[in-house]
């Protein structure tokens, strides 16, 4: 069975935390990275770190996101792996809820996905080549209190990966959605003294996208489900 190889990787949403693990774990392996956020100054040392070069991006702006991919294609080379890791939240009670603050939350979590996957099938397309990520929450597969507008842009995004899945897949391209259901651990998020483990290992979570960026094609993955090994469910 012949695993696929990938030679460039965009990240979309970077920061600390996964998308930092990412960088990480695809630097190592010898893939190229590109960075884009809305901004670059805290990309700095990842960058440094990883080799990566870093573009601003405002995710939800189509404009933007066409530029972004034609100056990564430019300069660093045509991604062969797209990682959407941008979301956005607006919390409170429902009636009390911002409707321009929704629209907002829903843009960065499910159509800055659309327009990002969009430009990157384009691409891989004619080469029936390549993966697009996306990354999900427990808000993906279940609304929680006073976060209607999180779960609104995370169900819509695992639907569009499940769409995708089912039209890309047979041209060649592996789209996967990861449900993070659970917090992940950061220098400034840890887990309280009484409840060791219950945080995700943010490069425990990376190496998962890389086992299904290496399964082969008669076996491939459209959704994995990750949480810690202590939860209750």
């Amino acid at each position: 069975m012949e695993t696929p190889k990938y030679k460039k990787a965009l990240i979309v949403g970077a920061g600390a935390g996964l998308s930092a693990s990412l960088a990480r774990l695809f630097a190592r392996e010898g893939i190229g990275v590109s960075l884009a956020a809305r901004s670059v100054e805290k990309l700095g040392a990842l960058c440094s770190e990883t080799g990566a070069r870093a573009y601003a991006c405002n995710a939800t702006d189509p404009d933007e996101v066409e530029r972004l991919f034609g100056l990564v294609e430019r300069e660093s080379g045509m991604p062969d792996v797209v990682v959407y890791n941008a979301s956005g939240r607006a919390r409170g009670p429902f009636v009390e809820l911002v409707p321009a603050d929704v629209a907002q939350a829903i843009a960065v979590s499910a159509f800055g996905g659309f327009l990002v996957a969009q430009q990157a099938a384009k691409r891989m397309l004619p080469n029936r080549h390549g993966a697009i990520l996306f990354t999900g929450a427990s808000a993906s597969v279940k609304g929680y209190v006073q976060s209607a507008p999180f779960a609104m842009g995370k169900f819509a995004l695992r639907g569009l990966a499940q769409s995708m899945a089912r039209e890309l897949s047979p041209q060649g391209i592996h789209v996967a959605h990861f449900v993070i259901d659970g917090g992940i651990r950061s220098d400034t998020r840890v887990e309280a003294a009484d409840r060791p483990d219950s945080m995700l290992d943010p490069d425990a979570i990376a190496l998962s996208y890389w086992n299904v960026l290496q399964q082969p094609k008669s076996a491939w993955t459209w959704e994995l489900e990750l949480r810690p090994w202590v939860e209750k469910f």
